[in-house]
């Protein structure tokens, strides 16, 4: 993952933050992690849709950028968890009115997309 340094030049950090969670999966990663450890594959349940592959896509960058942590408990059978960071909290922290704002918004999302779809 490559961090240009004219990024550090910009007024507005919306590059710097989308470089970090940009794509579909990462918002949501971080919102199932906010409430605490979970193993790879209770994080793949809880991410309706992402296949493993690009799970572990996304937590190896997501680590990367030390806003997540992995940790090997080194015990047999194997048992491996990502939890948020400090850092990592402070950026859920960000994420959350864009949930609220989602859950708001849904129907009228969902009828603006239904509507563009049915048009020509």
């Amino acid at each position: 993952m490559e961090l240009h340094m004219d990024m550090m030049d910009s007024p507005c950090g919306l590059d710097v933050s989308l470089k970090v969670i940009g794509g579909k999966w990462k918002p949501l990663i971080l919102y199932h992690l906010q409430g605490g450890p979970a193993r790879f594959s209770q994080v793949k349940q809880r991410v309706v849709g992402i296949s493993e592959k690009v799970l572990i896509q996304q937590l190896r960058e997501l680590v990367a950028m030390n806003v997540l942590i992995r940790r090997d408990h080194q015990r047999v059978p194997p048992m491996v968890d990502y939890a948020l960071t400090p850092f990592g909290e402070t950026l859920v922290e960000t994420l959350r009115p864009l949930c609220e704002w989602g859950t708001q918004n849904r129907a009228r999302v969902a009828a603006t997309l239904a509507s563009a779809s049915s048009q020509p």
